[in-house]
């Protein structure tokens, strides 16, 4: 189990730090599915703990419900900052909890920054928009900035795209202001940047034993990279998506990427 940071995971990192540097709360993410945006949410949260470590940050993950119920929706969220038994009590009692919960992180923190990730978040409705946006001015009331980052599937930008016809401006511009597509690997550049992950990342961290090495350890020891291998597996992949007509221009995504290398 590793993680190897990609040319769309420093995209979405440089929009989060523009987010908290101009005072932004909220952002579109989009891809296709299986491109790995879900795995970049837990690489930023822990590239965020070791270069923000004062900014609280939180993995929500939507599910689909056939009904979009206040109820169950705070449960996610209660489930996402870690509170214990968070079905139980009434839809009210659910909203102060969850505003308990994060104030009492920030102040272990000593800051009054939050980043919220909300994962397959096409899976809401307009209430639980308006839900966010609810949590948005009560913890603004306390003096606590949260920032939300709205991930998923190309369809998100769509909804986008309605709310702004429907005039539903107040959610668009609190939490939708800033959009990144998100994307596999687009070329040979992409590929090596990632194949240099292997080579340079190590674990124990500060060892000499590169994810790399751990793989192949005797062909490291005579000067062999990963990266040096880039082009090759890109043309390799770009044979296979020509060979099958497949439509549009290659983009990798990073599961299918990761298992060609292991």
């Amino acid at each position: 189990s590793y993680r190897i940071g990609t040319p769309a995971i420093e995209d979405f990192y440089e929009l989060i730090k523009h987010c908290l540097e101009n005072k932004i709360t909220g952002a579109l993410i989009y891809g296709p599915s299986r491109i790995g945006k879900t795995r970049a949410i837990e690489y930023l949260r822990l590239l965020m703990a070791e270069n923000h470590p004062k900014v609280t940050t939180y993995h929500v993950q939507a599910e689909h419900k056939p009904k979009h119920a206040e109820g169950p929706f705070f449960t996610s969220l209660l489930e996402a900052v870690g509170c214990p038994e968070p079905d139980r009590g009434s839809n009210a009692s659910k909203r102060l909890k969850l505003i308990g919960k994060i104030k009492d992180a920030c102040m272990r923190n000593s800051s009054g920054s939050v980043c919220m990730f909300i994962d397959e978040t096409q899976r809401l409705g307009e209430n639980e928009y308006e839900w966010i946006r609810d949590v948005h001015d009560q913890l603004d009331r306390i003096q606590i900035k949260l920032y939300t980052f709205l991930v998923g599937q190309e369809e998100l930008h769509a909804v986008k795209t309605a709310l702004q016809q429907a005039r539903k401006t107040q959610i668009v511009a609190r939490l939708m202001v800033e959009e990144l597509r998100f994307h596999g690997l687009r070329n040979a550049v992409d590929t090596a940047t990632c194949l240099q992950g292997y080579d340079t990342t190590s674990f124990p961290r500060g060892s000499a034993w590169s994810f790399t090495r751990f793989f192949v350890p005797n062909a490291v020891s005579i000067g062999f990279k990963l990266a040096d291998d880039a082009q090759l597996l890109w043309d390799a992949f770009l044979d296979l998506h020509n060979k099958h007509s497949l439509p549009g221009e290659l983009e990798i995504p990073m599961e299918s990427f990761a298992r060609a290398v292991e």
